[in-house]
């Protein structure tokens, strides 16, 4: 989208998706939530947010992928982003919010919070505010765990809800392939699914908070896509599974046809693969097109949430 002639002043943010690496959940607390260790990788699948003063607020959505179930009213995370910054600049009138998505919608790679993401530093750039990233990221973690990593970018370990981020290093480049499912999983029914699940004995959480597995980020350290693949794993896979079987048959084509590994992306349903270089994720993504499967081919880590000249 290009600014055309006599339009107001239109501020241009893009911030990226993400893959949990590693996901570890612990007990369900008494307020409902589950405490965990996330180790997140902002992906080079994007979210655009071309944000402009109005009379009142409004949204328009479109995108590289199915925008069907967007809502496009004061409930969507972006909105409810751009009001946060609004308010706490001062900032009474309305906010004209344009979005492009090129993040699977509710495949659990962070589509929403991305556009949060986005809105947060549009509006905070439109309104000439200067609130500092670590201040966005205080104003996104209102809104959902995952908003102050899509913020941040690059790779970060998150604990408590998720939202309390360490950056972490990620030599080199990791190649990733994601297969889409055309219908979404709720969040809250996969986490309700491990629930029920772990009132057996064989998938118990250990006692004590969430950690990082040391595996995990010693492999990223040394930029080495073949010892993530070893240690890589999330503890909603079985829950999202269960909700989904087909997502087994997914798992075991990418495996088939070359994959690293393969896990579910945080609540699902996208299936990350990981990729052996750029060459391999491209002939993976050929092959399961090949099968059926709609595939994304993403690269990480990449910068959190920016402005776009």
């Amino acid at each position: 989208m290009r600014e055309r002639p006599g339009d107001l002043r239109r501020v241009h943010a893009r911030a990226p998706g993400k893959i949990n690496v590693f996901f570890e959940v612990g007990d369900v607390q008494p307020d409902g939530y589950h405490d965990v260790a996330s180790v997140y990788q902002a992906v080079s699948l994007y979210e655009d947010v071309w944000a402009s003063r109005a009379d009142s607020d409004a949204i328009t959505v479109d995108g590289d992928v199915d925008v069907s179930g967007v809502p496009l009213d004061a409930s969507n995370l972006a909105v409810r982003a751009a009001r946060l910054v609004a308010d706490r600049l001062g900032y009474t009138g309305g906010i004209r919010l344009e979005i492009h998505k090129g993040v699977p919608v509710a495949g659990g790679m962070g589509g929403g919070s991305a556009d949060a993401a986005a809105a947060l530093v549009a509006v905070n750039e439109l309104l000439e505010g200067r609130l500092t990233p670590l201040e966005l990221q205080g104003l996104g973690a209102r809104l959902g765990a995952d908003v102050p990593f899509a913020v941040l970018g690059g790779t970060a370990v998150g604990t408590g809800r998720g939202d309390e981020l360490a950056t972490a290093l990620a030599r080199g480049r990791f190649d990733w392939v994601l297969a889409t499912r055309s219908e979404g999983l709720s969040t809250p029914a996969v986490y309700a699914e491990l629930d029920r699940l772990r009132a057996g004995v064989d998938i118990r959480p250990r006692r004590g908070a969430p950690q990082a597995d040391p595996g995990v980020l010693q492999a990223l350290r040394a930029g080495s896509a073949g010892a993530l693949a070893e240690v890589a794993r999330n503890d909603l896979q079985r829950a999202a599974c269960s909700l989904a079987p087909d997502l087994v048959d997914v798992m075991g084509e990418g495996d088939a046809h070359g994959a690293l590994t393969a896990f579910v992306s945080g609540s699902g349903p996208t299936v990350a693969f990981l990729a052996d270089g750029a060459e391999a994720a491209d002939a993976l993504a050929r092959s399961l097109r090949g099968l059926g499967r709609e595939t994304f081919v993403a690269h990480g880590p990449v910068p959190g949430a920016r402005i776009v000249p």
